[in-house]
């Protein structure tokens, strides 16, 4: 099992910036990618950034020039830095990890960390 911890969420306003980190624990050998993803009251997860184990990222469109995703392979963490916030980022924040076993791989997710952005 892999556990994850996300912190760093917090309430900020329109323009500024902020930065997630999130900790895995336990059984962390194997975790390949490693992404963030938020949620909103009566939407579906989706992705915000996702990083490879060899470092290669992937952005949602709407994040694209203001987030950037990043991660540290020693400490098993993987960051989020968030600038420009607008309104609209205003979401849970999910850590999710990915870790292949034999044919199958298996998904672990954080608790949330929630971010506002007021105006």
């Amino acid at each position: 099992q892999v556990q994850l911890a996300e912190s760093g969420g917090g309430l900020v306003h329109t323009g500024e910036s902020l930065k997630l980190s999130c900790a895995a624990s336990g059984t962390t050998i194997g975790i390949t990618t490693m992404a963030w993803y938020r949620q909103t009251p009566g939407t579906q997860r989706e992705l915000v950034a996702s990083i490879t184990g060899g470092g290669r990222t992937n952005y949602a469109e709407a994040v694209k020039g203001r987030f950037t995703i990043s991660r540290d392979n020693a400490k098993n963490a993987v960051y989020l830095q968030m600038g420009s916030l607008k309104p609209e980022d205003t979401a849970v924040y999910y850590c999710k990890a990915d870790r292949p076993l034999g044919m199958q791989t298996y998904y672990f997710w954080g608790q949330g960390t929630q971010v506002t952005v007021t105006t």
